[in-house]
């Protein structure tokens, strides 16, 4: 379990091999309730190697000094595409409340 959100990790080992292989990490929010997006990619024996690039968004809640993954929503290259185009949308229209540092 992670004490600190910079611990939090998909990346998944076991017996010494990487299966779960974090690329890249974005901390979208933090405080007690946490928001992270991942880029990752998991290990396939079918292959012998790693799959395509994925990205999953989790939602963590820190209870008892530790961050526990509370939510999460696997995204596939169409639903990215449709988050990014709606969320372009809202902007442009003015539709969400950006403020800046928030």
């Amino acid at each position: 379990m992670a004490e600190t959100i910079d611990e939090i990790t998909v990346g998944y080992e076991e017996n010494g091999m990487t299966l779960v292989e974090e690329l890249d990490k974005i901390i979208l929010t933090k405080g007690v309730w946490s928001t992270i997006l991942f880029r990752y990619r998991e290990y396939s024996q079918k292959t012998e190697g790693f799959g395509p690039t994925k990205a999953t968004l989790r939602r963590y809640q820190k209870h008892q000094g530790v961050y526990k993954k509370r939510d999460s929503v696997n995204l596939t290259g169409a639903s990215a595409r449709q988050l990014i185009e709606v969320l372009g949308e809202w902007l442009r229209d003015g539709l969400l409340d950006v403020a800046e540092g928030k």
